[in-house]
C-alpha cells in the first residue's frame, strides 16, 4: 500500500515565492505515511504564457525548492514549471525523489485554445518512473485528451497521474476522461488540479478543482471539494490492482 497526497491549491498568479511558501505548508502538515504529494500545474506561476521572464533552468528556485522539499519531509514530490532550456522554453513536469534527485517530463500535447504552442516547445518522450515498487507515468493537463500518448501496452505502468490547470467550463471533460483512462489502462489514476474562488475569475480561468483518485476500475474513491484548497489522501494498493488484471487479461 502506498499513501498517497494531492494538492489542490488556489495559485497566485505569477507569486513564486507565496505559491511556494503554500505549498511548503501544505507538505509539511502531511502524515509520514505519505509517500508522495502531487501538485497541479506550474504550481509556482499559474499557468503562465510569460515564459521569457518566469522561466527557471535546473538553478532556479523552484527546482531548490523541490529538491530541498524532498529531502526534508523524505517524501516523493510531483509538479510541473515553466522551464528554459537553451533558447526554448517547456512545460516541464519533475518526478522527485525524497533523496533529491529527479526525473523530468515535457508537456507533449500544448493547449492550442491558450496559445501554449506559441511559447513553449511540445516534448516528445514518456516518461516512466519506478517508486517504491509502483510504475508511474506522468503526464500534464492537455495530455489526457489524448489517449493514445497513454496507452498501456503490456502494463508497463501501474499508476497515471496527471497535473493541471483545467477550467471549471470544461470540468465534465476532465471528470470522464480520467475515469476512462483508469478503466481503459488498467491503472490507478490521479488527476491534480488546481482551484479558485467561484466567479473571481472570468469562465475561462476560473477552476472548480475536482482534484481526484480513481482506480483501476474507473471508481472514483477520493475526490476533493469545489472551489476551495484541500489535501486528498488515499491508500493504493498495488496487490489489488494485479488481482485485477490478471482476471481481466
Amino acid at each position: 500500500m502506498m499513501k498517497i497526497a494531492l494538492l489542490q491549491t488556489d495559485i497566485e498568479w505569477e507569486n513564486k515565492a507565496a505559491n511556494l511558501k503554500r505549498a511548503g505548508e501544505l507538505i509539511a502538515a502531511l502524515p509520514g505515511s505519505v509517500r508522495l504529494a502531487v501538485l497541479p500545474e506550474m504550481f509556482n506561476t499559474g499557468f503562465s504564457m510569460h515564459a521569457d521572464r518566469l522561466a527557471e533552468d535546473e538553478n532556479g528556485e523552484t527546482v531548490a525548492w523541490l529538491t530541498a522539499t524532498a529531502r526534508r519531509h523524505n517524501i516523493a514530490i510531483v509538479g510541473s514549471i515553466s522551464y528554459r532550456h537553451v533558447k526554448h522554453f517547456f512545460n516541464r513536469l519533475f518526478f522527485v525523489f525524497p533523496d533529491g534527485h529527479y526525473h523530468t517530463y515535457d508537456k507533449r500535447h500544448l493547449f492550442s485554445d491558450g496559445r501554449e504552442q506559441e511559447y513553449y516547445t511540445a516534448g516528445t518522450e514518456r516518461l516512466i518512473v519506478t517508486y517504491d515498487g509502483w510504475r508511474i507515468c506522468p503526464l500534464i493537463c492537455y495530455d489526457l485528451r489524448f489517449p493514445e500518448w497513454s496507452r498501456n501496452t503490456g502494463c508497463v505502468y501501474d499508476l497515471l497521474i496527471y497535473v493541471a490547470n483545467w477550467p471549471a467550463v470544461r470540468r465534465e471533460a476532465w471528470n470522464t476522461l480520467l475515469q476512462a483512462r483508469a478503466t481503459e489502462n488498467q491503472a490507478y489514476v490521479l488527476g491534480v488540479n488546481r482551484t479558485s474562488p467561484e466567479g473571481e475569475w472570468p469562465p475561462e480561468r476560473c477552476y472548480a478543482g475536482d482534484t481526484q483518485v480513481v482506480d483501476f476500475n474507473g471508481t472514483v474513491v477520493a475526490r476533493a471539494g469545489d472551489h476551495r484548497e484541500e489535501t486528498v489522501m488515499a491508500g493504493l494498493n498495488l496487490e489489488a490492482l494485479r488481482r485485477s488484471r490478471q482476471a481481466f487479461k
